[in-house]
């Protein structure tokens, strides 16, 4: 049982160090890139537009949660009358 185990843990070993060589060999030591002035204001949309959509994502889930709490509370005065 004992020795399943150290070659299961060999095996992972052995492809995480296959892994980061094959990395190491197949991406680049020095990028030389060029950013034009238009990719900061590109980058600032994307930020700006990320945010709006995660806050249209918020504000619609939290109607929702207010709608079933209404419904719940609602449901519990008509029982009562």
């Amino acid at each position: 049982m004992l020795r399943k185990e150290r070659l299961k843990c060999f095996s992972y070993l052995t492809i995480l160090v296959i892994l980061i060589v094959l990395f190491y060999l197949i991406l680049p030591h020095m990028a030389y890139a060029y950013l034009d002035p238009g990719t900061g204001s590109y980058i600032l949309q994307l930020i700006i537009g990320i945010l709006f959509g995660l806050l249209f994502a918020v504000k619609m889930f939290l109607g929702k949660i207010k709608i079933f709490l209404k419904n719940i509370f609602s449901r519990k005065k008509k029982d009562e009358n």
